[in-house]
């Protein structure tokens, strides 16, 4: 029931990253077809982070109310009928006012897919678990541009946003039927002991009788405290803070770069496929860092490992605009880049879930995204700014290694204050 539970939400991210990321591949198209200029873009681009922002930290008060199964449900529901609705679009400000309708259904799905991957996981693995699951995000992503590079010159750009509709929708049916609820919830919740027992009987059934009493050890003491006071409770509050601006930093290069990389390389003389293919390239690096980095962390101080993956990803980002001359060089630094920063950024999940305990989880999970995701609005409308003021290629990637090292920094901090 673990590998099932893991399985689920594997594909609850991965959808989530393939109608995230769907945008940043459709945009090129849209422009030609609609007769737009790129930098005008942005609004349709940001209009799902917007989405996203809220969407996130409404999730996490809901889930640590009403259970992370419900809340993910819904979730699902909702992102891809919308995602089916901008199919249909046929103006800017119904794109947009779609787009945005989408982002709320995937700005909660995510915060309760890894918190209840981390509630189901088995403590001495939980990171590496919980990385594998992420990955399907940075997947999703990234076989949203190998799609793209097949689907839209065939069927255009329609054909891209039906099929992030449908696909969720079928997940939807899944969800209903298998994924289970955390019993974590169900017992900080004071739910019956039978009914928490029936749960993990599925897992271990022989370990639990009718009159198992259950009960939660947790480091710091929050009973009684609302799921959003537990992120401030003193010895909690500074964390937060750290981990939002880290988060922050992270997704406005992740989503500069999804957002804008394939109308740069476009740009810069390549064409349409090879643009999609190279964005990619981002993606699927982020799948296997993810995979390593979860397996460093269980081993290792999580904060050094995440630290030195956003290091080495301010290199890589560095690199990708002094070799804008070479396809296949491009190609290598944006997989580096790729590996490393988006490595680092599913980390990230993993860290806070670790942090915050059962009461606030999905709360403190949920809201780090969802600051996180003004990063991301801030990253995807800083590359219209950026065209609009004429900056060349290198000079645009010299800046996004600056965040990287931000974040880095806040991370050797924090590790320093809860060593």
């Amino acid at each position: 029931m673990q590998w099932l539970t893991v399985a689920l939400c594997f594909l609850v991210v991965a959808l989530d990253g393939f109608d995230t990321a769907i945008m940043g591949f459709v945009a090129p198209a849209l422009a030609d077809a609609w007769h737009v200029a790129r930098a005008d873009l942005a609004p349709v681009l940001s209009a799902a982070l917007f989405g996203l922002a809220i969407g996130a930290l409404c999730a996490g008060p809901l889930s640590d109310r009403y259970g992370r199964r419900r809340v993910l449900l819904v979730s699902v529901l909702t992102f891809g009928l919308f995602t089916l609705a901008a199919a249909a679009a046929s103006s800017m400000t119904g794109l947009i006012a779609f787009r945005f309708l989408t982002g709320l259904g995937l700005g909660a799905a995510m915060p309760n897919a890894i918190t209840l991957t981390s509630e189901y996981g088995p403590a001495r693995r939980r990171a590496f678990i919980t990385m594998i699951m992420f990955a399907g995000f940075t997947l999703g992503s990234a076989a949203g541009g190998f799609i793209a590079a097949a689907m839209i010159p065939m069927f255009g750009w329609q054909s891209m946003l039906a099929l992030g509709g449908v696909l969720p929708l079928g997940l939807f049916v899944l969800l209903w039927l298998w994924l289970p609820e955390s019993p974590r919830f169900l017992v900080v919740r004071q739910r019956p002991a039978a009914e928490v027992a029936a749960l993990l009987r599925r897992i271990a059934p022989l370990a639990f009788t009718e009159r198992t009493r259950f009960v939660i050890p947790e480091k710091a003491d929050v009973s009684g405290r609302s799921s959003i006071a537990v992120l401030f409770v003193d010895r909690l509050a500074s964390g937060t803070v750290l981990l939002w601006l880290t988060y922050f930093m992270g997704l406005a290069i992740i989503y500069m770069l999804g957002s804008w990389l394939p109308t740069l390389i476009r740009d810069a003389g390549f064409d349409l496929e090879q643009a999609a293919v190279v964005t990619g390239l981002f993606q699927l690096g982020g799948t296997v860092g993810a995979i390593l980095v979860g397996w460093l962390m269980d081993r290792i101080s999580p904060y050094r490992v995440i630290a030195a993956a956003y290091a080495f990803g301010a290199v890589f980002i560095f690199a990708v605009g002094r070799g804008s001359g070479d396809i296949v060089l491009l190609a290598g630094f944006v997989l580096g880049a790729g590996f490393c920063m988006s490595g680092a950024q599913s980390a990230m999940s993993a860290l806070a879930a670790a942090f915050y305990p059962t009461r606030g989880r999905a709360t403190g999970v949920a809201w780090m995204l969802g600051i996180g995701r003004f990063g991301a609005i801030a990253g995807a409308m800083l590359g219209g700014v950026l065209l609009q003021l004429g900056w060349h290629f290198a000079s645009i990637f010299a800046l996004l290694a600056v965040p990287a090292l931000i974040a880095a920094a806040a991370l050797l901090i924090k590790e320093k204050i809860y060593r």
